[in-house]
């Protein structure tokens, strides 16, 4: 007969291995730090490990130290796992999607290295080896307290009965939509499950190859325009979040009052609204194709598959009206054989901008610098601009002289200086004759914006800050240089990661449509937009059912609002 002792001991092990072993896998997030916080949940996958322990006992008639370690394996990269299922949605605001954030894993490393000295990167590298070591021997120790119970006769019914009730309650409350799921951590095996699915769908050419659905139909001019500039601005980071949290809003309350003061002030006017982005917290390229191409991109797999086709964009709509297009995007650092799909007259990335100041952090150029840039290279030639003397289509404006030809520009622009984590901000320049120079900026200006402190868990401060300067740069170019009949659009590309929004918030952005023709504007009333900055509540619709309301309402035409072509 068993000690009593060693009996109470046995009991204690194992019940401190289970309480152990479950806190490691029904953990939940610490809103907003990458921090877990221990949840009263319980882990099915937990207990179908124990029924499985106890029947490969029974089985066997133990349990090796081979099997034991295989185990211990697998429950310390199902603790990871757990790990990355419960934080990616809480600092991002999105699930973790592994084919699309994989691809693009080590650029995110490298943008947060450039907030870090060397021996900081070494020190985390050496502490994520040490906790991992740490997690493994925890987890070896719990998993042989439970090995060795699954292996002891008297203790093999009671384990058994306790794991079944636990799978048995889980599946009642599953089928039955009881309050009692709470009580069960969501699997990992489900996360699994859905990224092997989404990976086999990505890898296999008939996925690849499903249908795009129905388009925009481009089959209109764009006479209302008469001539204008179009400026797409895809305000980076720029969420409905900044209306409709209150203390977001009245830390941006002033910037839009100058804003709309700016437009006042130039003749021009603004109509707003809000629409669902694509993609949240990143993945802005999902969000550019929506626009620009009218065909839905929340699944990454549409948007590769829409590169691959020659389907019609905004891009190309204007060139064949005879637009100059540029695609100008200080944010591409490496080769982009992907843009060839959108075809722009004029693609120019972080080399071809023309920017000889120093680098503020990853991103290189802030956003103030890339407006005078495009400014000067652009928008000032545009204006320049009297025949076809550089072999480029040419439209008539609207002009007493109707021979006066020049050749209007269609721009794309995606802003970077409000890209999480939203530092470094650069000094805002009010003097616009300084932002060419190469000296533009100073050591020290650049080292302050370098050194402000970054934070992935509170990153609210730095991202009110970027808004900010976003807000800034935007109100004096519209006051001191935009071409007085551009019409712009400014749309956010997405909400900022979920540490700035919190749970639960909405896909929203505002877009405004700012400009000098009251037609084209009262078009976009009756579409859904509402007068000044302030959008209403509740969105039109998604960002790509936009591109056909805009291509009807440039048209001069909103009756056909629902027009789609395949």
């Amino acid at each position: 007969m068993p000690h009593p002792t060693m009996t109470l001991y046995s009991l204690l092990r194992l019940l401190l291995a289970l309480i152990v072993l479950n806190t490691l896998l029904a953990f939940g997030n610490l809103w907003p730090s990458a921090w877990p916080r221990p949840e009263a949940r319980l882990s099915i996958e937990l207990f179908g490990a124990l029924i499985a322990l106890v029947l490969w006992a029974r089985w066997r008639g133990a349990v090796s130290a081979c099997v034991t370690g295989v185990v211990a394996v697998l429950a310390s990269l199902w603790v990871l796992l757990h790990y990355i299922d419960v934080t990616i949605p809480a600092l991002l605001g999105r699930p973790v999607n592994a084919w699309w954030d994989g691809r693009h894993l080590w650029q995110l490393a490298r943008m947060g290295g450039e907030f870090a000295a060397g021996w900081q990167i070494a020190a985390v590298l050496l502490a994520a080896c040490g906790g991992l070591a740490l997690l493994f021997t925890l987890v070896r120790a719990c998993v042989r307290a439970l090995a060795a119970a699954a292996a002891t006769p008297r203790w093999q019914l009671p384990l058994a009965a306790l794991g079944s009730a636990v799978l048995l309650t889980h599946g009642a409350a599953s089928i039955a939509n009881h309050d009692l799921q709470r009580m069960f951590a969501p699997p990992v095996g489900t996360m699994v499950a859905a990224q092997a699915s989404l990976l086999s769908r990505a890898l296999s050419r008939s996925a690849r190859e499903r249908q795009l659905g129905a388009g925009p139909a481009f089959d209109v001019d764009i006479a209302a325009l008469g001539g204008a500039d179009v400026f797409v601005l895809f305000a980076e980071a720029y969420g409905a979040i900044t209306l409709d949290r209150p203390e977001l809003a009245a830390a941006l309350a002033e910037r839009r009052r100058a804003l709309q003061y700016a437009l006042d002030a130039g003749g021009r006017q603004v109509v707003s609204a809000r629409v669902t982005s694509p993609t949240f917290g990143g993945a802005s390229w999902l969000a550019h194709a929506a626009l620009l191409s009218g065909i839905d991109t929340h699944d990454p797999d549409d948007y590769a598959l829409l590169l691959t086709t020659q389907r019609p964009t905004l891009v190309h709509h204007f060139a064949q009206q005879g637009y100059r297009t540029i695609g100008w995007m200080p944010g591409l650092q490496r080769p982009w054989p992907e843009g060839a799909f959108y075809g722009f007259d004029r693609l120019a990335n972080a080399d071809s901008t023309g920017y000889a100041g120093l680098p503020f952090g990853y991103w290189r150029i802030p956003d103030q610098v890339s407006i005078a840039l495009l400014q000067q290279q652009e928008l000032h030639r545009a204006a320049d601009d009297t025949g076809d003397a550089d072999g480029l289509r040419t439209v008539a404006l609207h002009s007493a002289d109707p021979s006066t030809l020049r050749t209007p520009r269609f721009i794309v622009f995606p802003t970077l200086t409000t890209h999480a984590p939203f530092r470094p901000v650069p000094p805002y320049l009010a003097d616009p004759q300084r932002l060419l120079a190469a000296d533009a900026f100073s050591d020290e200006e650049v080292t302050r914006a370098l050194t402000a402190p970054v934070s992935w868990t509170d990153p609210t401060p730095a991202y009110i800050d970027a808004m900010r300067y976003q807000f800034d740069w935007l109100t004096r170019w519209l006051r001191d240089d935009a071409p007085r009949n551009m019409l712009l659009i400014v749309i956010g590309d997405h909400q900022p990661i979920g540490g700035v929004t919190g749970p639960n918030a909405s896909w929203d952005v505002p877009v405004h449509v700012i400009g000098t023709d009251e037609a084209l504007l009262a078009r976009l009333e009756a579409a859904g937009f509402r007068r000044g900055l302030q959008p209403d509540v509740t969105a039109i619709g998604p960002m790509h059912g936009l591109t056909q309301t805009l291509i009807d309402a440039f048209a001069g035409d909103l009756s056909r609002r629902s027009a789609r072509t395949p």
